[in-house]
């Protein structure tokens, strides 16, 4: 989804590269996976729960890490895992056929500001077929994260290589409708949460945000390329009352890529902004290591709530 830390930022050190391949081999006495899936790992928690219920259900795990963003633990959760840059599409997908996966998924965050700089995107290692993309297709297109993401979706297409829905793999992740947390909003907080639920539904449907932050009615702040959690302390710094946060996707959402995700840093960030509720979208939400998410929203007195609508304040 597009929480992302609090302290990203694009610096300037690079980092030395890990081992390029790893694979890891399996037992002769362990039964054979049957299918291999592609995984294309970003930043966060997602990609080790995603590889982790894909491993469960016996598939072998073929992972391309985004250089940069990845953590490199990824490298032991996995059968096969290198690091490439973001921008090296011909590698990716020459990395992904060479190891029988046709099918992947996409889980992560990236650090979409790295992008608006030309040191960023050389960072990324661009290659031949990146700048093919860029020169033919990319002016045609506007530069919103479900454009993007959509069109590098059709590339890998062309090649033969399908990109999954990731909750495919994980549906225990999507949370269901109703309170999450024994805290429930109160009278007030619901009115907000129905005020915001429109106007973070706009700005979700103009593919610039998934948060609002509100109080009394009021937007306090919304969220673009800076991810939930800089939205969510930027309220902080500009409202001194506890508020309320709104998370959701747009309707028709491309839930291949950018699936809205709350974790434990969503939680803590709330609670040193001093947001007092988080609204989030049924069925097309994920909560990344729920016990410690329940746990941290109790310590802190945050209510946590699922719905598929505003609710209904009259």
């Amino acid at each position: 989804g597009r929480s992302k830390p609090c302290d990203a930022s694009c610096g300037d050190s690079i980092a030395p590269d890990p081992p390029a391949v790893t694979v890891r081999a399996v037992a002769s006495t362990e039964q054979q996976p049957t299918k291999t899936v592609g995984l294309i790992a970003g930043g966060g928690r997602f990609p080790f729960e995603v590889a982790r219920s894909a491993k469960k259900q016996g598939f072998r795990v073929v992972c391309a890490g985004i250089r940069l963003e990845v953590d490199d633990a990824m490298r032991d959760e996995v059968d096969v895992f290198q690091p490439l840059g973001l921008l090296s599409f011909g590698k990716f997908v020459r990395f992904f056929k060479k190891h029988g996966a046709s099918q992947l998924s996409w889980a992560g965050w990236i650090r979409k500001e790295r992008l608006f700089s030309w040191r960023g995107i050389f960072r990324h290692l661009p290659d031949f077929y990146f700048f093919r993309f860029f020169l033919t297709r990319l002016p045609k297109l506007d530069r919103q994260s479900q454009t993007l993401l959509g069109a590098l979706a059709r590339e890998f297409q062309s090649h033969g290589i399908e990109i999954m829905h990731s909750a495919q793999i994980c549906p225990d992740l999507l949370v269901a409708e109703g309170p999450v947390t024994p805290r429930e909003p109160t009278a007030k907080q619901l009115g907000d949460i129905a005020f915001g639920w429109r106007i973070a539904k706009r700005m979700a449907e103009l593919d610039v945000g998934q948060s609002v932050c509100i109080c009394d009615r009021a937007t306090i702040a919304v969220e673009g390329m800076e991810g939930t959690d800089r939205n969510i302390l930027r309220a902080g710094e500009l409202c001194r009352k506890p508020f309320v946060v709104v998370k959701l996707a747009m309707d028709g959402h491309d839930m291949r890529f950018d699936i809205p995700t709350i974790g434990p840093q969503t939680i803590r960030t709330m609670a040193k902004a001093g947001a007092a509720v988080l609204a989030i979208e049924a069925q097309r939400t994920l909560i990344l290591e729920r016990e410690e998410v329940l746990a941290l929203a109790k310590q802190h007195k945050i209510a946590i709530v699922a719905l598929s609508q505003a609710p209904d304040t009259d």
